[in-house]
């Protein structure tokens, strides 16, 4: 499907009708099993620095390894709402080369819009963007790319202050034209409040179910990624444990020359055969 004719400004028209699913996927095999699951929206996120490349965490990832990704998930979900996600320093340092990093995810990384963390601090950027013609999801609560100075990974929202911004982050969100806004890590009960006060859908993510859509990223749902299992995850299969005895088995059968088989083995005919004895 052409790029354009995919809109994630479409989303907001679910709002109220029907919750949205969405999905993070970083390559072509995960993507393409998320579009024929009937996924609303694909988050190619800078976790994929943790859950792809090894990393303790999302400062590292820069932008020639998300537009790799994008561009793995564009071709596995050509038909279904794809979102990049812009990593750190991609757009802190100015509004021009904001603007410029943004527009490569479209060109690109054929995606249809961009994710910035962040609520008030980085409005004037996410306006920037909006006004280049580029959609932007906003995302506030718990952000990753400011747990330095957020004393890391934890839940936001819990005293009247933090609250209160989050509620005003959104609200400001919103005003700049945002398509929706993704709510990480806070209290249930103030996600309902901000779903209920906006007229954009809001994306859960620990969030509880009061919100508009939920979002988790697919090696957590299939059970591929052990090295965190935060308590907002749900998973549904034990993909690690199917894979590595998938491959033990392998092993296994290659060491005892039980594969490949003959019915895994390519034939020549008994004419050139004799001949390549004959001349060996």
């Amino acid at each position: 499907m052409s790029l354009f004719k995919l809109s994630p400004y479409s989303l907001i028209d679910k709002k109220g009708k029907e919750p949205i699913v969405a999905i993070t996927s970083y390559d072509y095999i995960t993507a393409k099993l998320a579009e024929e699951a009937g996924i609303d929206f694909i988050l190619i996120g800078d976790s994929s620095a943790m859950v792809v490349l090894g990393e303790e965490d999302t400062y590292s990832i820069g932008m020639e390894e998300m537009l790799i990704f994008c561009k793995a998930v564009s071709k596995g979900a050509p038909n279904t709402l794809r979102i990049g996600d812009m990593p750190f320093l991609s757009y802190q340092v100015s509004k021009e080369q904001a603007i410029y990093n943004a527009g490569r995810f479209i060109k690109e990384g054929r995606c249809h819009g961009v994710k910035i963390e962040g609520g008030e601090e980085v409005a004037e950027i996410i306006l920037a963007i909006i006004k280049a013609g580029i959609p932007v999801l906003g995302h506030i609560g718990l952000t990753p790319q400011r747990s330095l100075e957020l004393g890391g990974l934890k839940v936001r929202g819990k005293t009247i202050e933090s609250a209160q911004k989050l509620l005003k982050d959104a609200q400001i969100l919103e005003s700049l034209g945002v398509f929706g806004i993704v709510i990480e890590c806070v209290p249930a009960e103030l996600a309902k409040i901000v779903t209920e006060k906006i007229k954009i859908p809001t994306i859960g993510i620990g969030a509880g179910s009061y919100t508009d859509g939920q979002i988790l990223v697919f090696h957590d749902v299939v059970g591929l990624y052990l090295e965190m299992r935060p308590k907002f995850v749900k998973t549904y299969v034990n993909g690690f444990e199917i894979f590595k005895n998938a491959l033990k088995n392998y092993v296994y059968e290659c060491k005892n020359k039980k594969f490949p088989t003959e019915k895994e083995s390519f034939k020549i005919s008994k004419e050139i055969l004799t001949q390549l004895l004959k001349y060996s």
